[in-house]
């Protein structure tokens, strides 16, 4: 094959073969009597060439790659092992569970939990298993996330990383920490989300019950007829009344139901948030409070920075109601009193 590879440039003049062999360094003088000898001669012809003999022990390296197995004539091979591995050996002196593995690896391995035993390293599943040693557990993350091959990406990307090569325990929960503490990513990064924006403050009131925030909380179970919660809190006091109310209702059953419970108690007041629903925008709303003097602040619906108080409330009220309703969440409504209290 080589003879046929580098033919035009073997034409040119006379080259020499070396060989091991010596009974090839009659080659040409006598009786071809093999298939293999009569196949090399006719490769050979119309070339100048010599034969020479050279013993095998004066040849070793050339000798050396023309057999198959030439790797048992090396002396010593060079390995290369990272820093980390030894560390993770170095870990396993001090960790009492990777001791009572390594004495039952020692006796059997694998064992029946999956965990096997290769050149002193314990493996779980075909993974590096890490003791409990939480500086080389960080320094592992810091591999995989922080380095070139890492680029600081996300936490979820980062664990799918990490758990191709190592298992602890934690090391799911470990990761996210992490990412979340990485000063760089928390500086390169952008948020994904909107801005909050820049806070709309109302004016502040001047007494109590003279200014009110209003909203509803819908989706509720029937309870004795009422699934819906008209919340009206004072923006000065913070005190709030939890109303059942059935829907769908009106500006009118709603009108009704504030000057039952809230106004007789309170009186009417100078002005009212609400989010923009349409029985606070009814004409009959705001007639009847018009006739009392009462001005209706607008704001757009889930706008914390105008009327986050009101939702807030509605979150504890949700709340409380979850906790106390669970078992029996049609009997909401008996427990609205106490939610005020």
């Amino acid at each position: 094959m080589a003879v046929e590879k580098w033919r035009p440039y073997l034409q040119r003049q006379e080259f020499l073969i070396r060989t091991d062999h010596k009974s090839l360094s009659y080659l040409c003088e006598q009786n071809l009597h093999s298939d293999m000898q009569r196949k090399a001669m006719t490769r050979l012809m119309g070339l100048q060439f010599r034969v020479v003999y050279r013993k095998g022990k004066e040849n070793l390296a050339a000798d050396a790659l023309s057999r198959v197995g030439h790797l048992l004539s090396l002396q010593a091979i060079s390995e290369v092992q990272p820093i980390w591995i030894q560390e993770v050996l170095n870990s396993y002196v001090t960790d009492p569970k990777a001791q009572s593995i390594l004495t039952r690896l020692a006796v059997h391995s694998p064992d029946e939990e999956g965990y096997t035993l290769e050149q002193g390293l314990i493996k779980y599943k075909s993974k590096v298993w890490i003791a409990s040693n939480s500086a080389l557990q960080t320094k592992l993350i810091a591999a995989m996330h922080s380095s070139a091959i890492g680029g600081h990406s996300g936490g979820k990307a980062t664990y799918h990383r990490l758990k191709q090569l190592f298992h602890w325990k934690g090391i799911k929960r470990d990761v996210e920490q992490y990412v979340k503490q990485c000063q760089i990513c928390q500086q390169a990064k952008h948020e994904l989300t909107h801005p909050a924006g820049l806070l709309q403050p109302l004016p502040i009131p001047q007494g109590a019950w003279r200014d009110w925030s209003m909203d509803f909380v819908e989706g509720l179970p029937l309870s004795d007829g009422s699934n819906t919660i008209p919340v009206v809190v004072d923006r000065f006091t913070k005190y709030g009344h939890f109303l059942p109310l059935k829907h769908p209702f009106t500006a009118q059953s709603v009108a009704k139901v504030i000057l039952d419970n809230v106004v007789k108690l309170h009186g009417f007041p100078k002005s009212i948030v609400s989010d923009r629903d349409n029985i606070f925008t009814s004409a009959f709303w705001h007639a009847l409070f018009s006739l009392v003097d009462t001005k209706l602040l607008m704001s757009s619906a889930y706008h914390p920075q105008t009327d986050g108080q009101t939702e807030r409330v509605n979150q504890c009220l949700e709340m409380y109601l979850r906790c106390v309703v669970s078992d029996t969440p049609k009997q909401w409504k008996s427990w609205l009193p106490l939610a005020e209290l």
